[in-house]
């Protein structure tokens, strides 16, 4: 029984369970599987019946987990980042290339920079005669979601941490620099033409605008909001900036970011009683291990990105230059 169990939990069955989770529905679960609704549900049920429990909850019109569907979602995430990352450790220590490198960069980091280092990346590969590349994956993340995406497995690379006491294991950081902040309205926004330092009372007032944080599981953070203030929250600094621009509300921008727009007259600097944040900025990577925590050499795509972030240039790009000439 056990044997039957073991081979039905196979990585098509847990994608499976990922999708339909994802999605929120078996039919669009289908859809995106390439598979008919029937036979998606059939597939489920003979998940069910080998493993003799409930994984949906069939009084829910949507994809419900039961607590045993969760725990099996869970774990199936775990196993196929589990297979994958066996897959890139056996693929690098045969060729020293990684089979794929995903990159996680705060929305803070400049977006120019990073695809001219992808750019750069690509080319060495191509002068190099690679055979057979590392795929590149670069996503978004905010916050502790930066930090998330590197410890949980999903990516080997993080640009633009913040500050940690003491990596955990297998974890190395490395700083990237400090980012000031400045606090800043649309030029018709009402705070816009207050005289002298804008106290907590006067800012309550007014909607902010807040970049939610990218993390699922580590406690999210929340920086310059006020309790009970109205909070308009969107996915990005981008996404930020152009809402403060639109008047929707006010906040903290990263000054690099908000420096063409103060200087096109699209926003305007405002002094507050608060203190002004200033974050510092790191970058952080997974080390090399094996099995039973044997140290392995890093792989070679990770090196050549370490290698970029080791230049003072780079870095201050990463974290200043958000025009896309110039």
């Amino acid at each position: 029984m056990t044997t039957d169990r073991r081979n039905v939990l196979t990585p098509e069955a847990l994608a499976m369970m990922d999708t339909i989770a994802r999605t929120g529905s078996f039919a669009a679960a289908a859809r995106e599987l390439g598979k008919v609704p029937s036979a998606l549900t059939y597939n489920v049920r003979q998940l069910e019946d080998s493993l003799d429990v409930l994984l949906f909850d069939r009084s829910s019109r949507q994809a419900q987990l039961t607590a045993a569907g969760e725990e099996l979602l869970n774990e199936g995430r775990r196993l196929l980042a589990e297979m994958d990352a066996v897959a890139n450790r056996v693929r690098r220590v045969a060729t020293g290339w990684e089979t794929q490198l995903t990159v996680a960069v705060d929305t803070i980091i400049s977006q120019v920079t990073v695809f001219e280092l992808c750019e750069a990346f690509y080319a060495r590969c191509s002068a190099q005669h690679v055979e057979h590349g590392t795929r590149l994956r670069v996503r978004g993340e905010v916050l502790a979601g930066t930090w998330e995406a590197l410890l949980s497995g999903q990516a080997d690379l993080a640009i633009g941490v913040g500050t940690h006491a003491t990596p955990p294991a297998g974890i190395e950081y490395a700083p990237l620099g400090e980012v000031d902040f400045v606090f800043a309205v649309a030029p018709h926004h009402p705070l816009a033409a207050h005289d002298g330092p804008i106290d907590d009372a006067e800012l309550l007032r007014h909607r902010a605008v807040a970049v939610a944080d990218s993390a699922q599981r580590m406690t999210p953070i929340t920086v310059n909001l006020l309790p009970g203030q109205d909070v308009l929250t969107v996915s990005s600094t981008q996404a930020k900036i152009e809402a403060q621009i639109r008047c929707m509300g006010c906040g903290y921008l990263p000054e690099p970011m908000a420096r063409p727009h103060v200087e096109a007259g699209r926003l305007v600097v405002k002094e507050v009683e608060r203190t002004r944040p200033r974050a510092q900025m790191g970058y952080a990577w997974r080390a090399g291990t094996g099995s039973r925590g044997k140290r392995l050499p890093l792989g070679l795509a990770l090196q050549w990105w370490l290698g970029q972030l080791e230049s003072p240039a780079t870095r201050r790009a990463l974290l200043e230059r958000h025009t896309w000439f110039g």
